[in-house]
């Protein structure tokens, strides 16, 4: 294993892939991918906070 800082992310991600896999951790704590955003949608509400808005620009 090295010892000193890694300066670039290549020799980042080799001084990760060098780590014990116990020190690593179990493929079970590994984060779930993320699933599909929720749509996102303007209300009036969204439009009431920005109405004057041309007032301010």
């Amino acid at each position: 294993m090295k010892t000193t800082e890694a300066d670039t992310l290549a020799e980042l991600i080799d001084d990760c892939t060098d780590l014990p896999r116990e020190l690593r951790g179990a493929e079970s704590d590994a984060h779930p991918e993320p699933g599909a955003a929720t749509p996102w949608q303007v209300d009036d509400a969204n439009y009431a906070q920005v109405v004057d808005l041309d007032v301010y620009v």
